[in-house]
């Protein structure tokens, strides 16, 4: 069932059942108060009839009771074991009404072949000293008429409130629902035609289906950047492992051609092969780590001083050049130790890489955050290239970073690292002067 027919459907119901509530209360509460007056009048006629007959001493009863017979009714006298004395009616169907005879006061209404009867029985004293019991009844002509004409009234009044309901529920159905045929037709199109519209969001009414209209652009845009990353990403990934491939298969066909004739060309078609495959391992293992950044890590409070002190100290060990380090206070934070200790070697191989003179670097807290630089005296970046240093796979000289076997993720991934930990990663740089890297990192509470 579509989600038009629904709404329709259930406020038509809706709308039903609350008539016929409304409607019956109506229609009962004017039946209690119509009925109870017609007997309150019976009442009166009855207790004009009994004072009137003890006035007359009983005396000419049969011309008495007819003078007060109603013309749709009927008098009776009953006396004990409903034994008739006097029984007065202009309709002999009346005189199948069951008799009343009663010691304290009676009325209510009753159908009588399909009418409706109003009886009042009132004892009273007889000539005789017994107690008998007056009943006058009559037919409720006006309750009957009033009664049918409000149930039509009610009728025609339910289908005139009726009519506008369907119609307005219909129109605001198709207001509900314009929004959502409008994002259905927009996300078939954007699967089918694999194009990347957005809703077109009318700011007049800031409802609901204007926040989920903005929602979903916002969602359209998200994956737009996304795929277009996922494509760069890719495109960059294959050109990057299509270079030591092409280098690969050529050294190895070389191999086979003249490789067990000559050994200088098998020694140096096995040292290519081993360094581009090197290269290769290193780009897939860097793939991974980008992949792996992303996903949820645990964080724990890590003592930043002493993973800066081990790693450059490891660095010492192997590199043949001078490293200043400063440390000032109790630097801590909270993440993960295994992918920190990842962004300062990045930058400090990043130095190394692109310098050839010595390195400092500084570790320090400002305000609510820990600060690690690494300054090198190298080639230094320009204010363009500096835009795009942190992009995947992008190098500033791609000959001489090719050469020392850089695949331009590093600082791709020591960006990611930064700012999964709620910190920002920049640079500053000056052509022939060297470069300044700069993490910022919130402090642990």
């Amino acid at each position: 069932m579509k989600l038009k027919t629904k709404i329709q459907l259930f406020s038509s119901l809706f709308m039903i059942l609350l008539l016929v509530i409304v409607n019956t209360a109506i229609y009962v509460l004017f039946y209690k108060i119509s009925s109870d007056g017609e007997l309150e009048e019976l009442l009166e006629q009855t207790n004009i009839i009994a004072t009137a007959l003890n006035e007359s001493d009983n005396a000419l009863t049969n011309d008495l009771l007819r003078a007060f017979l109603p013309s749709d009714g009927m008098i009776r006298i009953i006396q004990k074991d409903s034994i008739f004395i006097y029984q007065l009616t202009r309709k002999k169907d009346y005189l199948n009404q069951e008799a009343i005879y009663t010691h304290s006061e009676k009325k209510n209404i009753y159908d009588l072949n399909g009418k409706k009867m109003g009886v009042v029985a009132k004892p009273i004293i007889w000539k005789d000293g017994q107690v008998v019991t007056l009943e006058v009844s009559k037919h409720l002509v006006i309750l009957e008429k009033n009664m049918s004409m409000l149930f039509y009234v009610l009728i025609v009044a339910a289908i005139f409130m009726l009519i506008p309901t369907l119609l307005a529920s219909k129109m605001l159905s198709r207001f509900l629902l314009r929004p959502i045929h409008e994002f259905m037709k927009t996300m078939n199109e954007n699967m089918t035609a694999k194009k990347w519209q957005k809703l077109r969001l009318k700011k007049r009414s800031k409802d609901e289906m204007y926040e989920m209209g903005k929602t979903f652009n916002h969602m359209i845009t998200k994956l737009e950047e996304n795929f277009h990353k996922q494509e760069a990403f890719v495109s960059d990934a294959s050109h990057e492992l299509k270079t030591p491939i092409a280098i690969i298969k050529s050294y190895a066909q070389l191999l086979k051609r003249r490789g067990l004739e000559h050994p200088d060309i098998f020694g140096e078609s096995v040292d290519a092969i081993h360094s581009e495959a090197d290269r290769m391992q290193m780009l897939v293992e860097q793939l991974l780590v980008l992949a792996k950044n992303e996903a949820n890590v645990l964080q724990e409070k890590v003592d930043f001083n002493h993973i800066c002190e081990t790693i450059i100290h490891k660095v010492r060990g192997v590199h043949s050049r001078e490293i200043h380090l400063s440390i000032n206070g109790v630097n801590r934070v909270t993440g993960n130790k295994e992918q920190l200790q990842q962004i300062i070697y990045i930058l400090i191989m990043n130095a190394l890489k692109y310098s050839e003179r010595e390195i400092d670097i500084r570790l320090y807290s400002q305000t609510d955050d820990v600060i690690f630089q690494v300054e090198d005296y190298g080639i230094g970046i320009s204010k363009k290239d500096q835009e795009r240093i942190f992009d995947r796979f992008y190098r500033v000289d791609k000959a001489r970073s090719r050469d020392s076997g850089g695949t331009g993720l590093g600082l791709a991934i020591a960006k990611e690292i930064a700012e999964s930990h709620g910190g920002t990663l920049s640079v500053q740089s000056e052509k022939e002067k060297g470069s300044v890297f700069t993490l910022k990192l919130p402090k642990a509470h």
